[in-house]
């Protein structure tokens, strides 16, 4: 155990406001030559199974910041370093971190921003080739680096401002951060505090910015003002020569920072459209952004833009002139009513933009430009102008979309062409809620629960076959536990939340890479704090097997309802808490029986047995053919009763007549009668359904639940919400699950053996009389087309499996195959 190292802040009171900017974009631009290096890819750029992720054995460099100004306080730094190279190298290695944030430059260029998030124990650094982008003679490299402090993302760890650039060899040694580096105060660019302007809702991904236009270095980058000084250490409080020299991750130091190299790849930066006008009263903006537009002194208006589906992106503004003059950006996933009621997402009309807010004021001078240092997310953009004696041009708006840079390799058609419109919405979603981590919505938290992310990653695996991010997001949980032996609920996060039921999930995530990914090794890593998760709530469990109430927040599903969710008895027993308990049970059995020790396997069986027993026992109420969600049967839900059937707790012939009396209304069966008032799932939960529905044999009546997603299309939805109604979200990936329902419950196609080493292919089309769907594995595409009775199905070199069709079992091999089905 390091000692030393200074544990990260928890709460946002003891985070200090720090805003450090050490490049504005004004000199910014699409990122072009420069090559961001995954430590685990090949000379080629794929990905090499075999490369460990290996921190940088020894550092030179400095962590720096400004010799005299507040390290924990808002602040804005430029940085900037002169590099003279006599040829241009065909590769120059620089690794790259910063707290919080970096933005880097070479020449003026965008080279990459980071670093990716983690805690103080796992900070990440990037790793970039300079070489395409250096020229003979001198180079100017410089670096973005800001930290929000208390208005940071919850995401977001920090201790204080810093930056740290190293060459990776002697060669490179030119560019370590030291007391070579220039540093200078910048007051022009800080963040914007949330502003009550009618939208006042639970908000965690961060500020919005403020750039004053006349406070703005706009020369830094070629000038020499009196305000540069040299940098100086960033650890001010050690009195020794080699004070803020970096360390990876199991070395000790004095430092807070404990590096390790980012494995993701860099987030895309990739220019779109910013949007089109469908709203405006000044004259001649109706072009804007397509073409520039002058704004008269003394004029107060609004233009109103519409990108016809929602992004993540970064927005630039080029403005000229209108001193005096004031740009507000209110980026909206949708627009509001009078009655903050958002309606058909592709209604205009009166309503207006509210939410997160960008504010600009312009010093007069010529193509100054605007670029936010984190991106927005937005559907609509009100930009609302207010010039004073001088008008104001907006010459151009940009945008620079961002995400994880996944490949899409999946498809999917069908004879409900709706169907297609539903699958590519949810992936959409899925992909705004990717980026360094999972996020369960980039407009309002960015944070990446564990509930939300194990949907995320199955979307993932069955879309792109990319594991990068799920094993991201594994390893970050794990990293969250605390000594008690549970996960943090959501990760990283510097602020502490505790969702114990997520917990259990969190082993359910490690079974879903254990079924569909082929790296056993990753996944036996993870057993030993598999075992702590169920140690501790083994502490709960009563002798008649039940969970006793647990403490934080035993969070199920996302419903609205007057009852106690979940309910408990006069015990504090719960059997809803008690059903997802047994999942996870049954997922770590399997685990350990064949990576593990059979002393746990033994031990999770006992567990098992005693918590089903008990379920039966106590929890099912004969009386009204249902399972309760506590003994006193007093509540009923769908979750406990789909729970129930997908875990086997409900004996096999009953799971059917189950299933349908509890969804049959969900079905359209209207006149059907459950008996009790049930609680019902949300669009979260309904994956649970999905999986109950194949369980039971009934996989086919999948598609009759897909009708709130129907009605989404309807309403103009681009991208998935939270919840039904007047949802806080439009953007909610826990909601796209139906994207890898499609293509593994309707298509068929599911790993039949973990590792995904064979493959079963079992469609369950219900009406459709076409589909054709393909589906990334390792070994190449999958690919299967249903039409007219029979079935085409193709596998790639190396893969085997079986096509079941209404019980009958046909063995498939590699190559294509046509089969009947009737």
């Amino acid at each position: 155990m390091h000692t030393n190292w200074v544990k990260a802040a928890v709460l946002p009171s003891m985070r200090k406001c720090v805003f450090v900017l050490m490049v504005l974009t004004a000199v910014g631009g699409a990122r072009r030559g420069v090559a961001q290096i995954d430590p685990g890819t090949t000379e080629s750029g794929t990905k090499d199974p075999d490369t460990k992720m290996e921190p940088r054995e020894k550092w030179s460099a400095q962590w720096i910041s400004h010799p005299r100004a507040p390290l924990r306080e808002a602040i804005t730094l430029h940085f900037k370093k002169a590099v003279d190279l006599p040829t241009v190298p065909a590769h120059y290695l620089v690794h790259v971190s910063a707290d919080n944030r970096f933005v880097l430059y070479l020449n003026g260029e965008r080279v990459g921003d980071g670093p990716a998030r983690g805690d103080l124990a796992h900070w990440r650094y990037e790793t970039f080739d300079l070489g395409p982008m250096l020229k003979a003679g001198t180079n100017t490299l410089a670096a973005t680096v800001w930290n929000f402090g208390v208005y940071a993302p919850v995401a977001q760890f920090s201790d204080r401002t810093a930056l740290l650039v190293e060459g990776d060899t002697k060669a490179e040694a030119a560019v370590n951060t030291n007391d070579s580096w220039m540093v200078e105060v910048e007051p022009g660019q800080v963040p914007l505090p949330r502003k009550v302007n009618g939208l006042w809702v639970y908000m965690a991904a961060g500020p919005g910015e403020t750039l004053k236009a006349a406070d703005y270095d706009w020369d830094w980058m070629t000038g020499a003002g009196p305000g540069w000084v040299h940098a100086a250490s960033a650890i001010r409080e050690n009195i020794f020569p080699n004070a803020g020299v970096a360390a990876s991750f199991g070395t000790q130091a004095d430092l807070p920072w404990a590096l390790v190299p980012d494995a993701l790849p860099h987030m895309a930066y990739q220019s779109e459209d910013a949007g089109h006008v469908v709203r405006t009263g000044l004259s001649g903006a109706d072009s804007f952004p397509g073409q520039a537009v002058t704004v008269p002194a003394h004029t107060k208006e609004h233009i109103l833009l519409d990108r016809s589906e929602l992004t993540t992106a970064y927005p630039k503004l080029t403005f000229s002139g209108g001193n005096g003059s004031h740009v507000t950006f209110t980026y909206a996933e949708a627009l509001y009513d009078a009655k903050l009621h958002k309606g058909n997402r592709n209604e205009v009309g009166d309503r207006k933009a509210l939410g997160i807010i960008d504010d600009i004021y312009p010093d007069g001078g010529q193509h100054r430009i605007f670029e936010t240092l984190w991106w927005r997310t937005w559907r609509y953009l009100d930009i609302a102008v207010e010039t004073g004696d001088e008008p104001l041009v907006l010459d151009k708006l940009e945008a620079h979309y961002t995400a994880f840079p996944f490949t899409t390799k999946a498809t999917f058609t069908s004879s409900d062409p709706d169907l297609e419109k539903i699958w590519k919405i949810g992936w959409h979603t899925a992909q705004l809620d990717a980026h360094e981590t999972y996020m369960d919505t980039p407009y309002y938290e960015q944070l990446q629960y564990s509930g939300d992310t194990r949907l995320q990653a199955l979307i993932t695996y069955s879309m792109t076959g990319d594991d990068r991010l799920p094993r991201q997001a594994i390893q970050a949980l794990d990293d969250s536990r605390i000594p008690l032996g549970i996960t943090a609920s959501r990760y990283p996060s510097a602020l502490p939340q505790y969702i114990p039921t997520f917990s259990l999930l969190w082993i359910g995530m490690i079974h879903d890479n254990y079924m569909y990914r082929p790296d056993t090794a990753f996944v036996k890593s993870f057993l030993p704090g598999e075992r702590t998760v169920l140690d501790w709530f083994a502490s709960y469990q009563h002798p008649d097997g039940l969970l006793s109430k647990v403490p934080w927040w035993s969070f199920i599903d996302w419903i609205e309802t007057r009852q106690e969710f979940p309910s408990y008895d006069a015990n504090g027993e719960s059997c809803l808490t008690t059903f997802q308990y047994v999942g996870a049970l049954q997922d770590a059995i399997d685990m350990e029986g064949a990576l593990g020790k059979s002393v746990y396997v033994d031990m999770d069986k006992t567990r098992l047995a005693a918590a089903k027993k008990g379920l039966q026992a106590e929890c099912w109420d004969k009386s009204v053919g249902l399972y309760a969600d506590s003994p006193k049967k007093d509540v009923f839900s769908q979750h406990s009763n789909m729970l129930a059937v997908l875990f086997d707790v409900a004996p096999k012939d009953t799971q059917r007549e189950l299933l349908h009396k509890v969804f049959a209304k969900d079905m359209g069966e209207t006149s059907a009668t459950t008996g009790p008032q049930l609680i019902h799932a949300s669009f979260y939960f309904r994956y649970y359904l999905a999986r109950a529905l194949d369980h039971a044999g009934m996989a086919d009546d999948y598609l009759k639940t897909l009708g709130i997603w129907h009605d989404f299309l309807k309403m103009g939805f681009t991208t998935w919400p939270e919840q039904p109604g007047d949802t806080r979200s439009d953007s909610h990936a826990w909601s796209a699950h139906p994207t890898y329902d499609l293509l593994t419950l309707i298509a068929g196609i599911e790993p039949a053996s973990p590792g995904f080493k064979t493959v079963k292919i079992e469609p369950h089309l219900g009406d459709l009389t076409h589909l054709e769907a393909s589906y990334p594995h390792d070994k190449g595409l999958i690919h299967v087309k249903y039409d007219a009775g029979h079935a085409e199905i193709e596998l790639p070199p190396g893969l085997t499996g079986e096509f079941v069709w209404k019980g009958k079992t046909t063995a498939l091999q590699r190559g294509k195959v046509t089969l009947e089905m009737k």
